[in-house]
């Protein structure tokens, strides 16, 4: 049966070679080079030096259009010796499309499985050449990534010295990709909360559990909390979570799959344990059987997080759907990981690829305040809501300026003041030189001096008729107030502007940090180094002050209470809350 498989792939092979043959680059005759040197070192140690099975090719000409499939073959002859014949690891992934770069990325993945199987894991003899550390990863993180890289510009940082290298990857791409799934509004406009998910896993957990220990029936130790607001309401879930599954599977066993684990993230939580969930429901209620009134509808969440946001991204960026697959099918979501994988490995024509990249850099103006220069200065005008512009570059470091090109115009906007996602514009080019600005739409009445500050700057002392505050002097506040870090200040949420990806907030600076801190005092003022002007008081929420940030990190001010200061705020978008 193998031995036929193989013969199919290597016709699939051979056909899309002799249809399109492949221009090959340095990079990829590298990678078929060193994988057929580690092969044939491998194959010295466990068959003997120069032993070979006759049906071995031992291909070597990198001009070869088989050179790919004969390294495959050979592969899969030698994972026979390794392993047994057609028997391969859980994490083997072969030839999944004949395409020759995936091919030969996944034998040099395989070709590392086996080579940890006969030398030990990281056990390698000194002759072995071996790859880039990102393709011993499993082929859902390479797949992620190349997604992330190529529709959102985001590429890994984690060097690869990094022990566990490929879990350090995927821990760092978890926020991307959590921004990604729950950052993106539904078909009504409307964000996802993780918090009431959460809340429907609860309600979920408890009919599971009246439904495998009878009626308000619960093992030792359980928790069964349903406060929302409670500072361990996830962690309470995940504690009951294990005590169910110790009750029915036994103590300490678990389902091959399960996750386990919670984080700071209650959206990624929330996947982590209805995935979790879903795979005890199946393994104790039956596959695919569910209690009356369970809240889990979308079958997607019983597959690994991982592979959910992979689906989510693919579907988005090639406008596609996997709903064809069965839910109810026992395999469905090994059946999810199949497709999903394959599609990235064998996308679309590229038109229509080029087409949904194209359309992400793709937004409209929220009243946008237009530029000729990133600085700011050259003002032309209020681009009307509405009007539509593509996303070109964005200015460098923790600027939020943007240049953009549309109907008789290519001007500099702020990109919180357009339906422009935030992990779009991060992933947007930085400036590549001055590229040439000008305005000829009818909206266009510049260039000249700025109405009203985009953000806060330096006129908003006249506009409102107050004397402008001087900059404040930091070797006079760190001699008189103590300095905290950001985890100190206390960060009460009033409005979200979903648009402009900015929330209005009231602070606190606190002695400890003020998840739970006591004795917080109110913040008198929130001087942004960035503008050089006192950020404005918007309203007053409990006696504090409101003051208006962007999502994400803030740094360069001097946020100021009675005794104590800070240099720096992290303003949380609803989706991590």
């Amino acid at each position: 049966m193998r031995r036929l498989l193989f013969t199919l792939i290597l016709c699939l092979f051979a056909a899309s070679v002799s249809a399109a043959p492949l221009a090959q680059t340095n990079s990829f005759e590298l990678l078929v080079f060193d994988a057929r040197a580690d092969l044939e070192v491998l194959a010295d140690a466990v068959l003997g030096v120069g032993i070979r099975p006759q049906s071995w090719t031992g291909n070597t000409n990198l001009q070869s259009p088989t050179i790919v499939s004969d390294l495959w073959f050979d592969n899969e002859q030698l994972a026979d010796a390794v392993f047994g014949p057609s028997i391969r690891p859980d994490a083997w992934i072969g030839a999944t499309v004949p395409v020759p770069e995936v091919i030969a990325r996944n034998v040099r993945h395989d070709l590392e499985l086996a080579a940890d199987s006969f030398f030990g894991r990281d056990s390698r003899p000194a002759e072995w050449r071996g790859g880039a550390p990102i393709l011993r990863c499993d082929q859902t993180l390479q797949n992620t990534l190349i997604m992330l890289s190529s529709f959102y510009g985001l590429q890994a940082q984690t060097p690869e010295s990094a022990i566990n290298y490929c879990g350090a990857v995927q821990a760092e791409i978890e926020d991307e990709l959590v921004n990604i799934v729950f950052g993106t509004p539904d078909a009504n406009g409307n964000l996802p909360n993780p918090i009431e998910l959460l809340g429907a896993v609860r309600g979920d957990l408890e009919r599971l559990a009246d439904e495998l220990l009878g009626l308000n029936t619960r093992p030792n130790g359980y928790i069964g909390s349903r406060d929302l607001n409670s500072p361990t309401f996830v962690g309470d879930v995940l504690l009951d979570l294990q005590l169910l599954a110790d009750n029915t599977l036994g103590l300490g066993s678990r389902p091959p799959g399960w996750i386990g684990a919670t984080t700071n993230s209650p959206a990624t939580s929330y996947l982590n344990l209805r995935a979790d969930l879903e795979l005890l429901a199946d393994t104790t209620y039956g596959v695919n059987r569910r209690p009356t009134g369970w809240q889990g509808v979308n079958s997607l969440e019983r597959c690994q997080p991982l592979v959910r946001s992979l689906v989510f991204i693919v579907e988005s960026s090639f406008e596609i759907s996997l709903g064809e697959l069965d839910p109810a099918a026992p395999d469905y979501c090994a059946q999810v990981d199949i497709a999903v994988n394959s599609l990235v490995e064998n996308p679309p024509v590229l038109d229509i690829v080029d087409q949904a990249a194209e359309q992400r850099l793709m937004a409209t103006s929220n009243y946008a305040f237009a530029y000729l220069d990133y600085a700011a200065l050259d003002y032309m005008g209020v681009m009307p809501g509405g009007t539509e512009f593509r996303a070109v570059y964005r200015n460098f470091g923790a600027s939020n300026m943007m240049f953009v090109s549309g109907d008789n115009f290519a001007v500099y906007l702020d990109y919180r003041f357009t339906t422009l996602p935030e992990i779009t514009f991060r992933s947007l080019p930085t400036l590549d030189g001055e590229p040439l600005a000008y305005c000829d739409a009818l909206w266009c009445n510049g260039p000249g001096p700025t109405p009203t500050p985009t953000g806060y700057g330096p006129l908003i002392g006249v506009l409102i008729q107050t004397t402008p505050i001087a900059t404040p002097d930091p070797a006079t506040i760190a001699s008189t107030k103590q300095l905290v870090s950001w985890n100190y200040v206390r960060v009460t949420y009033v409005f979200d502007n979903l648009q402009a990806r900015t929330a209005q907030v009231a602070l606190e600076v606190c002695a400890q940090p003020a998840v739970n801190a006591t004795g917080c005092e109110p913040v008198l003022q929130v001087f942004d180094n960035n503008a050089n002007a006192v950020k404005p008081v918007i309203s007053q929420y409990n006696g504090l002050n409101v003051y208006e940030f962007r999502y994400g990190y803030t740094t360069n001010l001097v946020i100021e209470g009675e005794s104590r200061y800070a240099n720096d705020v992290w303003i949380a978008d609803p989706t991590i809350r």
